[in-house]
């Protein structure tokens, strides 16, 4: 090979080995092309011998020293040689994403118990090529980010399982200690990263939530809690189902009219209870005052009395035949005279 070189199109690619598979043969004076975001490992029989930086390197006896005293130019240097090159990519990977397979199980103060699934991302760089080559990659032609993803992501939440079980006591702090949450993991699990070659640029916290159905039973205790009184919603509720029963009763034929029916029947098991509620409030307020007697004077009331009595004890007599004429009659019933009045 004359040039030696490689570049990435995909973007996740950490090491790639050239020649793909084993090792090709290479001429003193090949050109070896890294990178501004690369570092190359030399390796022959098996072992790294040098390390590149980015930039064009010509390969001489000058510029692989280790070679050369393994060799020791029999053919004066221009006699090829089997190796190979790994370029280790040294940008900053993105978009890491990490998460639980499995719900964990938490102890919460208000909850009781509650399984939790937490999810978010991190970056990651590689510090030591060789030292990662050699734990991680080995002889492996090609290593991308999903190697490094899928392991570390079941290692991230181990560690935060322990984090949550030391810092947090119910899921509803939560919100506020998201922060605070992916500082102390990424402390943790920085040395967990080194001892392959690998720094931690950044790790966040998405988000830590319990499953679905925990979250509708909350939505529905928020609910209940943004209701109030509950005695005065209800009664809202049925006075507002009455009105609606009864406007759609006139267009509704039977089925408004079975709605209608429903509703007056749930209405009257409720209207006993609502009056007597109504009843007790009345008798905690102030009673209204009888109505006043008229007032009379005595000498009206003493000849209303005998006015009364006088007319009560004077009996009356027919003026034609002379007979006596019974209370209120308006004829005598002896001769049938009409009474004058």
């Amino acid at each position: 090979m004359q040039v030696i070189q490689h570049q990435d199109s995909t973007g996740h690619t950490m090491v790639a080995r050239v020649p793909r598979d084993g090792t090709a043969a290479i001429q003193l004076g090949s050109q070896l092309i890294v990178e501004e975001s690369q570092q190359a490992v030399f390796l022959r029989d098996g072992k790294a011998l040098d390390t590149f930086a980015p930039g064009r390197h010509t390969l001489t006896t000058l510029n692989l020293p280790l070679l050369t005293r393994i060799l020791g130019l029999p053919f004066k240097g221009k006699s090829p040689f089997q190796a190979a090159a790994i370029f280790v990519s040294t940008k900053t990977f993105l978009d890491l994403k990490w998460g639980t397979k499995e719900p964990v199980v938490f102890r919460d103060s208000e909850l009781a118990m509650v399984r939790l699934r937490a999810f978010g991302k991190f970056a990651v760089r590689i510090s030591e090529p060789q030292l990662f080559v050699n734990s991680v990659v080995g002889t492996m032609g090609l290593y991308t980010t999903d190697g490094v993803e899928s392991y570390f992501k079941d290692l991230i939440v181990a560690r935060l399982t322990d984090l949550l079980g030391e810092n947090l006591t119910s899921i509803f702090d939560l919100p506020r200690l998201y922060d605070e949450l992916a500082a102390g993991l990424k402390a943790r699990v920085s040395d967990d990263f080194k001892k392959y070659g690998i720094d931690l640029a950044d790790l966040f916290v998405g988000a830590i939530t319990p499953p679905e159905e925990v979250q509708k039973l909350i939505d529905e205790r928020s609910g209940m809690a943004a209701l109030g009184d509950m005695s005065e919603y209800m009664k809202f509720k049925a006075a507002k189902a009455m009105g609606d029963a009864a406007q759609s009763s006139g267009g509704g034929g039977g089925v408004a009219a079975g709605m209608g029916m429903g509703m007056g029947a749930g209405m009257g098991m409720m209207l006993p209870q609502m009056m007597k509620e109504a009843m007790q409030d009345g008798a905690t307020g102030t009673s209204a005052a009888p109505a006043a007697a008229p007032t009379t004077s005595p000498a009206e009331a003493t000849q209303s009395a005998t006015d009364e009595s006088s007319s009560e004890s004077t009996p009356a007599f027919c003026s034609q035949c002379g007979g006596k004429l019974p209370g209120g009659a308006r004829f005598c019933p002896s001769c049938g005279t009409r009474v004058a009045e």
